[in-house]
């Protein structure tokens, strides 16, 4: 089975990093819109213009469903979509309600875009799940510059944490919500200023696992026959340069799932 994941840039990698985690023998297209990326400081309508570009493009590829790995883009565009295309299409959700029922005791703090943390679909979140108002929201719009410039564990990333953390009492949280895919990056350069008693939690296998049901794909974690191709803005990543760049990125995202 042939699968589509979108994302603005390269966070959706660690929405792929999960699947292949969880799933064999299928085919995966991996579209990362490289020339729109951030989504995070664009408008509504021009999100909503880049996200159906990038469907139409899988979609024409033979893709069966698709992850709308970046959570921007599902929060600005991902009811449009599934009206207007007649295939399986999973969003993102900050992983509010898993942080509240797991680590719900204390505060929960979540970090997101600009355009996440001021949403719609975010303020119908956190009135579903979070009833007792144990949530924080804080847009990081800079990481996923940084990311996308491969800049991750440094001083800059630190000190610019460091900044936007300065106002929170962060002894009093239990949970930092990575609301962006491009967050999962920075798991370690977050727990070297974050209390050691504030784990996080995204929405990442959730959002694989909810896919794998509409497909009716079982799990299987032997990790083989397994292809991936590239694509940035409709582009094919071919180089040798780009490809090893891309694989550098999985190989950090391994070491990152390992951080709690």
């Amino acid at each position: 089975m042939k699968i589509g994941i979108f994302d603005s840039g390269m966070g959706g990698l660690s929405v792929l990093h999960q699947a292949l985690g969880l799933m064999d023998n299928e085919e995966f297209i991996y579209y990362a819109d490289k020339k729109h990326v951030p989504y995070g400081l664009k408008t509504r309508e021009e999100i909503i213009k880049y996200t159906r570009e990038a469907l139409s493009f899988m979609i024409d590829k033979g893709v069966q469903g698709i992850v709308v790995a970046c959570n921007t883009a599902t929060s600005a565009a991902i009811s449009l979509m599934r009206k207007e295309f007649d295939i399986p299409i999973v969003g993102m959700e900050p992983a509010v309600k898993k942080a509240i029922d797991t680590y719900g005791k204390s505060k929960v703090l979540v970090v997101a875009t600009p355009i996440t943390v001021t949403g719609q679909k975010m303020k119908g979140l956190i009135e579903r799940v979070d009833k007792e108002h144990m949530s924080d929201l804080l847009a990081l719009p800079r990481l996923v510059e940084f990311a996308e410039n491969n800049e991750f564990h440094t001083t800059a990333v630190k000190e610019y944490l460091l900044e936007k953390f300065k106002d929170y009492d962060l002894d009093s949280y239990s949970s930092l919500v990575l609301g962006c895919t491009h967050f999962n990056y920075f798991k370690d350069s977050f727990r070297d200023i974050l209390p050691e008693q504030v784990k996080f939690v995204d929405g990442n296998e959730g959002t694989i696992r909810h896919l794998m049901k509409e497909l009716e794909i079982e799990q299987s974690n032997e990790r083989k026959n397994q292809k991936i191709s590239y694509y940035y803005s409709g582009e094919k990543v071919e180089s040798k340069e780009e490809l090893k760049q891309i694989e550098n990125y999985l190989k950090r995202l391994d070491l990152m799932i390992k951080i709690n």
